[in-house]
């Protein structure tokens, strides 16, 4: 969250891992919410997602909500702010596959969605216009190491573009990547399917005016726990060490 006029950022960063909101989400779970969460984004109720992270920021930071609510203050994914400061503050964007990992996005419209803001706590007015994953979205100006003019044309989120990468163009292709946490996608296509064995349905990647669809298994401790056994623990010195261990 930042602020339009200066730039800056008003708080530090929530990251994907932190857990601070997941009493929001359990409460919002013990209201009877998820099944309609899920119907209109597509994602289970978790604190992994954005939504309830916007709200926490702008309860937590004197006089955020009000200022959100004039206008003041704007809201993105790390895509989003990288693209603000690239551009000067001329662009607030963020592409359908990061927005469909926020919570407040209709997962059919590709539109922020009224009820899930409205249950989120989330202004409208903080929220980027919905671009797609391969589009000129603006040009750099304004930056110390780079010329003016040089366009800036694709944003993704993380799992989407390992999706693409690896070339999973085709309904049933499929990917599983390791990093901090381990994520299995599956290209399904042109409509959104839902799971019923706790997938999150995720936009894929969106080019001209064609949408691809994903389901997503997500493990968020894979690479992470390597860490942890390294640098916890202590049982192991490098990260390498863990594969005689494991035979």
């Amino acid at each position: 969250m930042w602020d339009r006029a200066t730039h800056e950022p008003i708080a530090n960063a929530i990251v994907w891992q932190c857990r601070r909101t997941a009493d929001t989400c359990d409460a919002l779970r013990s209201a009877g919410h998820e099944a309609k969460v899920r119907e209109v984004s597509g994602l289970v109720l978790d604190a992994y997602f954005s939504g309830t992270k916007v709200a926490w920021i702008l309860d937590h930071v004197e006089g955020a909500r009000a200022r959100a609510e004039k206008g003041e203050l704007a809201f993105g994914t790390v895509d989003s702010f990288l693209v603000w400061r690239l551009t000067s503050g001329l662009v607030h964007v963020t592409d359908a596959t990061n927005a469909s990992r926020t919570l407040l996005m209709n997962l059919r419209s590709l539109a922020w969605d009224a009820w899930a803001c409205e249950l989120f706590r989330v202004p409208p007015e903080v929220l980027p216009k919905i671009v797609g994953s391969a589009e000129i979205v603006g040009t750099t100006r304004g930056i110390s190491f780079l010329p003016d003019g040089v366009p800036i044309a694709g944003i993704a989120g993380d799992q989407q573009a390992a999706l693409f990468g690896q070339a999973c163009f085709e309904l049933g292709d499929a990917k599983c990547t390791y990093g901090t946490g381990a994520f299995a996608l599956v290209n399904v296509g042109s409509e959104p399917v839902m799971s019923k064995n706790g997938l999150v349905t995720t936009v894929g990647f969106r080019i001209g005016n064609e949408t691809t669809y994903a389901l997503e298994g997500s493990s968020f401790i894979a690479g992470a726990a390597v860490q942890w056994l390294r640098d916890g623990l202590g049982l192991v010195a490098t990260a390498k060490d863990i594969e005689p261990l494991a035979a």
